[in-house]
Parts: C-alpha cells; structure tokens; sequence
C-alpha cells in the first residue's frame, strides 16, 4: 500500500516506496504500474516530483516507459539490473568462471546445510535433466538444469547468493546454448551425479571439487571452440 509522502520536495521518498512495491512483488516484474494521475493522488506529490522519481527508477532499470502505454516494472532488482549490464559487457568465458566461482561456493554450503526437503527437490531436478539428456531440444535441457541448479542454489538459504545467481544464469543462458551445445549437455549430467552424492553424503569438499572439475572441463571445451 502506498503511503503520502510528508516533504513533497524531496522524490527520494518517492523512489523508496516505488522499490519496496517492486522487490515485494507488489508490482511484479512486467505489470504496468498505475498512472501518473493515479500516482499522485496516492502519494500527493505534484507531476514534476513523480516524474523525477520514475526517471530515477528507470535509470536504474527498474522501470521502462513505453511512448503512449504507460511505465512497466522491467526488474525487481536494481543490483541484479546493474549486475547484467556489467555481464554483458564481459566474455563468456569470464561469466563462466564467476558462475563456477559462486557454484564452488553453494556446493559447499549445500553439503553443510540441505535439508532432506532440499534433497528431494535436487534430487527431481537432476531426474529431469537425465530424461532430457538425450533430447534434441538443448534449450529444454539447460531449462531443466537451471532449475537443478537453483535448487541447490535455494539449498543454501542464502538470500543474496540467490539473487546473484539468478541475474548471472539470466545472461549466460543463451550463450551457452549457442556456443557449447550437446557437449555442454553431455558434461552437465555426468557433473550432476558427482555433485548430488557429494550433497546427499554431506561432503562439502567433495562438492566443491565436482564444481571445479566441470569448471576445468568447460573451460578447455570453450578454448578448443575458440
């Protein structure tokens, strides 16, 4: 719900209570937010104050005016917005061992922290991949170990660990279907199974290290493509 504003000068106010509506999905990512008419009745501001405040919001990236239809939530992050335009601005490969670096990470965590329901849910995941693994539709198959993978990730209970893997699997996602293709497949699946047992035997360092064998597979795999 949106609150009045009491120092109507001062569109920072403004800013704050438009982001808490975004990031509690108040007004979720793709949703056209109210009007400015409607805006400034709900806050009592004057246009130029509102204006200022989703000018601010959209340089961010949180927001994005469409000419003639109205202003849409883009992100429910502005971290995760300035995080992806870094990404895309960085090679693959560079992307890839920032991912692999988190994952190391996660792997561990997960070890020292998975609940049994956590297991489950890791455990349908890499079931899923496996039925996908021989499937001519890749981008089906990487789907299905994005969702593997946020599982573990989820597994951790680490909130901004989440966030950051979410935004940085968004922006390679693409790229490795285009570039890796069945041998990405076939190198994520036989990762899977070292990964989960270690997981499901609480073993963090063996986690990880399945984390940095696939990571130094990868990697020769993408400078052979080179």
């Amino acid at each position: 719900m949106l609150i009045k504003t009491t120092r109507l000068t001062l569109p920072e106010q403004v800013v704050q209570q438009m982001e808490a509506l975004i990031e509690s999905g108040e007004w979720p990512v793709g949703k056209k937010i109210p009007s400015e008419p409607e805006l400034m009745e709900m806050l009592n501001i004057s246009r130029n104050s509102l204006r200022e405040a989703v000018k601010a919001l959209t340089h961010t990236g949180l927001l994005r005016t469409k000419q003639g239809d109205g202003t849409y939530v883009c992100s429910n992050s502005a971290l995760g917005t300035m995080f992806q335009r870094r990404l895309q601005k960085t090679s693959l490969l560079d992307t890839l061992e920032v991912r692999f670096a988190i994952e190391r990470e996660v792997a561990w965590l997960s070890a020292e922290r998975r609940t049994e329901q956590d297991m489950e849910k890791i455990l349908f995941y890499m079931e899923q991949c496996e039925s996908l693994k021989k499937s001519s539709d890749l981008k089906l198959y990487i789907e299905a170990d994005l969702k593997f993978h946020l599982a573990i990730v989820e597994s951790t209970g680490n909130q901004i660990m989440l966030d950051l893997y979410t935004h940085l699997i968004d922006v390679v996602k693409e790229s490795i279907v285009s570039f890796l293709g069945t041998c990405c497949q076939r190198l994520q699946t036989n990762m899977h199974q070292k990964l989960v047992q270690a997981i499901l035997a609480q073993q963090p360092e063996q986690a990880a290290l399945a984390v940095q064998e696939d990571m130094n597979e990868l990697r020769n795999i993408f400078l052979e493509m080179k």
